[in-house]
Parts: structure tokens; sequence; C-alpha cells
């Protein structure tokens, strides 16, 4: 790909042409050394537990990101700071294809009641691998002076950004996680680092998480709800089944996600699982269910962290599906546009209304 200047890209965008095929994130040519926010693609899903595809996300997200508009309402041309995908990683892809199969095995011995530890091994030293590969390229952009968001991927593709912010950030920040499931389970099917595990490593591993507060949840363990209570002040919940009893008796959005974002430091990272909408917007996502949020509501809880007058430091987004229509993808590419428009607003480099 031919990189195009800031000054370049903003006139091209504008411009609202068609992109080429191979072209980036909404139609982007954006040389990476002039961009803001840098978003890593993570194609990783060995750990699924359900349906698969959400590694192919990453590429389907940004073909499908081709057709979106770049203005929003809330954020005033997102675009104008500088907003570039880098290219996917094939090698990465090829080794979450060989730990899914391994990892298959491992599941399909454990319904039988047996083990199978050398498939387990190798599944467990991949993702080692694939959170060393997240760190290094999330700190490579970092002290550059780079945003990062993280496109997944199963969810336990961010972790290595997320420790990369806690080795780098000066204050402590919060995690504010919109999913269907907590994602607090130690070791999920022997995995160490399955993507239902993602938040019991970073709560683990990561010092510097003040608290996590978690949005939509409604299909979890007793393990997980435990662990939640287990962590106090450093936990906080908005159950589904609560966040629609309370939006039935009449209480709007404002009054349903103040408390939970007054909870949150100065300094956020966003971290959604499109499994957190509704089925109907993530039909394709591994482990969909019912009920969730709409996507007007999610987008306008992420406009309340902007609003609130917090810095988001970092995002991400995972469990897309891999549709033949595209649905999914579409839906990924436009949270995830977004997402980096809220990220640019916080941190003062563009406006919003």
């Amino acid at each position: 790909m031919s990189y195009r200047t800031l000054k370049e890209e903003i006139e091209v965008l504008e411009l609202g042409l068609p992109p080429q095929e191979d072209d980036g994130f909404i139609g982007g040519r954006l040389d990476p050394q002039e961009a803001k926010l840098v978003l890593i693609p993570v194609p990783w899903e060995a750990t699924v537990s359900f349906g698969e595809g959400t590694a192919n996300a990453p590429d389907a997200i940004r073909t499908s990101s081709h057709q979106l508009d770049v203005e929003t309402y809330h954020y005033i041309k997102p675009y104008t700071a500088g907003i570039c995908m880098l290219n996917t990683d094939k090698e990465l892809l090829k080794l979450s294809n060989k730990a899914r199969k391994k990892a298959v095995k491992v599941i399909e011995a454990l319904e039988k009641g047996k083990s199978d530890k050398k498939a387990l091994q190798f599944v467990n030293d991949a993702s080692n691998e694939l959170n060393e590969s997240v760190y290094e390229k999330a700190m490579d952009q970092i002290t550059k002076g780079k945003f990062v968001g993280v496109v997944g991927g199963d969810h336990s593709s961010p972790l290595g950004l997320i420790k990369a912010l806690n080795d780098t950030q000066i204050e402590k920040f919060g995690i504010l996680h919109v999913d269907a499931h907590h994602d607090l389970r130690e070791a999920y099917e022997g995995f160490t680092y399955s993507h239902a595990s993602i938040f019991y490593n970073a709560m683990n591993e990561c010092e510097d998480i003040s608290n996590l507060v978690q949005i939509g949840i409604r299909d979890y363990s007793s393990e997980e709800a435990n662990r939640m209570i287990e962590y106090g002040k450093k936990g906080a919940c908005l159950y589904d089944t609560d966040m629609q009893a309370q939006l039935a008796s009449g209480k709007s959005l404002e009054e349903v996600f103040a408390p939970y974002i007054e909870q949150l430091p100065q300094n956020v990272y966003l971290s959604i699982d499109i499994d957190g909408l509704e089925p109907l917007n993530c039909p394709n996502t591994g482990t969909p269910v019912p009920g969730g949020l709409r996507y007007s509501e999610l987008e306008h809880l992420i406009f309340m962290v902007v609003k609130s007058g917090r810095n988001i430091i970092g995002f991400d987004l995972c469990e897309v599906g891999d549709s033949e229509d595209g649905w999914d993808a579409n839906v990924g590419a436009r949270v995830l546009y977004q997402l980096c428009g809220a990220l640019l607003a916080s941190q003062g480099k563009i406006e919003y209304k």
C-alpha cells in the first residue's frame, strides 16, 4: 500500500469517493507515522468455545468500513486527527489456526472426561506468543506517542495492549467493559489465556488497573459472580436484567449509566465485546446471548464517558463474527469508528458536541 500524508488523507476522504479494495480502515491510506490513533488487528480465535470466525474480523471490518460515511453526530470529523489500521499479521493468523485445531482436541477430550496435555500445552504456549506479539506492537506505538486500539479476534486478543498501558501509564486506570459475559473465569477449559478469562488475567497481572466496571452481563457462572463480589470496590456490574428493569420503569439512559461511569477514574480503557449488543446486531458472534444493549444505547454509553471529562486511553473491539452478507462486520466497523471518535475527542484531538 502506498501511504498518504495526513493532509492528503483528509482531502481524499472528504471527496467521498469509493475506496479501493486494498485501502485501509474507512478507506484510508494514512502513513502510520502521521496517525494519532493506531489500530492493531489481531486475527485470533484459538480458545473460542462455541462459534468460530472472529479471527477473520479485522480484515472483514476493514473492508466493510469502506462503505461508512466519515461524519458522525457526536464527534467532529474523527478522521482529521489521523486514524490508521496496521496490516494484519498473517503469521499470527496461521498460529491461531494451528492453536485452534489443538484447542478442539482439548475440548473434545474434556467432553469425554479425559485430557490432552500435549495439545493444551501447545495452545497455552501459542497464547503466550499472542500476548507478547500484541504487547510489542502496542509498546512500539505507545512509545512513539500514539494512542492504540485493538481489533480482535476473540476477547483474549487485547491483553497485550492492556499490559502495555499498565507499564506506561503514570496514573492508574479503570476498565469499562461491555459484554454478555463477565470473562472472569480462571483458565477456562484449561486454557490459561482463554477468551473467557481476559479480565481475570488483566486484574491479576496489571497492578495499575484501579477497577473494573461491567455493563450488559447476562450469561455467567457462579465462579464469576463470586469473583465480582470479592473485588469489592474494585468491581461493579450493571447486569442486563437490572438495566432493562430500570429502563422499563421509566429511567433514562443517563440515569441508568451515570452511577457506573461515576465509579471510573480519570483514565479509562474501553473493552467492547460485540455480544454485549442484542444478537440482531451480531448474530454470528461466537457466543450470542438474548438481551443486551441496542446499538444506540452503546453509542450513548461511550459518549457519556467522553462527556464526563474522562480520558479514554485505549480500547478494544472483539468477537465480531464472520458472515457472508457482511452484516456483523458492518456493525463492527461502525462501533469501531465510534470508539475512535470517542478516544480522540476525550484526548482533545477533535471536538465533540
